[in-house]
């Protein structure tokens, strides 16, 4: 809530200094709205996209092949474990001096970004819900929920993290903040956006 709240402050005093340029006639205003590189790199910092999900694992030591030994194990020796955790992930750039730049022309508005990434990622563990199968012979062991945890962790994290679709949704959400900033210049400029690392980087019209 807090960042929605600092987005549209930020966006409120572009459009302020823009009515203020208006009513004054002076072009040297609104080319510093334009230009304003502190207020844009706010704004992309906070632009972040929020994703909530629930993370699985599933870990056994029964091959479910149907033979005799399989089923005599599934009685004594079954050890299989379930667990879901919900989690919170946050996409978008981590921004430094070195891979950030606003540019303006006549007819073009250019801002260079660091390309959107996984920024954090969290396991919500006090809603875990989990299960178990043992076979007669096995005990609680919980060291075994504590290990397929950390695999669950190190897994889904890293799904995470080359997840394209996510990483879209992350400029997508940039693109469509930097629009309203933009929006009383978007008539005589076009935005261009570009993500610093990647192999190519891409215009997004």
């Amino acid at each position: 809530m807090k960042k929605i709240i600092y987005i549209v402050l930020l966006l409120g005093i572009g459009l302020l200094i823009f009515w203020l340029g208006k009513r004054s006639g002076t072009r040297i205003v609104s080319q510093e709205v334009i230009s304003n590189s502190l207020i844009v790199k706010e704004i992309a910092e906070l632009a972040s996209l929020d994703v909530q999900g629930n993370a699985s694992i599933k870990r056994s030591n029964i091959e479910n092949s149907g033979n005799w030994t399989d089923n005599l194990k599934k009685t004594f020796l079954e050890n299989t474990v379930w667990i879901t955790i919900p989690y919170q992930a946050k996409y978008g750039v981590n921004i430094d001096d070195q891979h950030f730049k606003v540019s303006v022309n006549d007819k073009k508005i250019v801002i260079e970004l660091p390309a959107p990434r996984l920024l954090s990622y969290e396991l919500k563990i006090d809603k875990m819900e989990t299960s178990n199968r043992k076979g007669w012979f096995l005990f609680q062991d919980d060291e075994t929920y504590t290990d397929v945890q950390k695999s669950l962790y190190r897994t889904s994290r890293q799904q995470l993290e080359n997840n394209p679709t996510y990483i879209q949704q992350s400029k997508d959400r940039i693109r469509k903040v930097m629009e309203q900033y933009y929006a009383p210049f978007l008539k005589d400029h076009t935005l261009e956006i570009r993500y610093v690392g990647e192999s190519k980087a891409p215009v997004l019209d």
